[in-house]
């Protein structure tokens, strides 16, 4: 089986091919440097996304969070159920930490904006 994606790692937009077996990657060509490889690679064996989303203030209104690294693909949906029942408190400053190592991935959800 052949994928094409394009890399999303610098501006260039490498439309990248990558020849599957399975899950077994026989070849990877299109990239024009070894970030483009890696991330290919990656993103056929184990995608990963930093989450982006709103949580619940205390009182009332939603204030922008993130994930402060990237999570496996197939964990947002579960990320996003535990951010859903959050509540952030009014006075949480900009980068706080609203979910500790959400899910045991490593990553915490921060605050990306103030709370007004």
């Amino acid at each position: 089986m052949t994928r094409e994606m394009t890399c999303i790692v610098c501006p260039k937009g490498c439309t990248i091919k990558i020849e599957l077996e399975g899950k077994d990657i026989l070849s990877i060509e299109g990239h024009t440097c070894k970030r483009g490889e890696v991330y290919a690679r990656n993103e056929c064996v184990a995608p990963m996304r930093t989450l982006t989303t709103t949580a619940a203030v205390e009182g009332g209104g939603v204030v922008a969070v993130k994930s402060d690294n990237v999570i496996p693909k197939e964990l947002l949906f579960k990320a996003m159920e535990i951010v859903n029942e959050v509540r952030v408190p009014r006075d949480a400053a900009l980068g706080s930490i609203v979910v500790e190592n959400i899910l045991g991935t490593g990553a915490n959800i921060v605050t990306t904006a103030l709370i007004r």
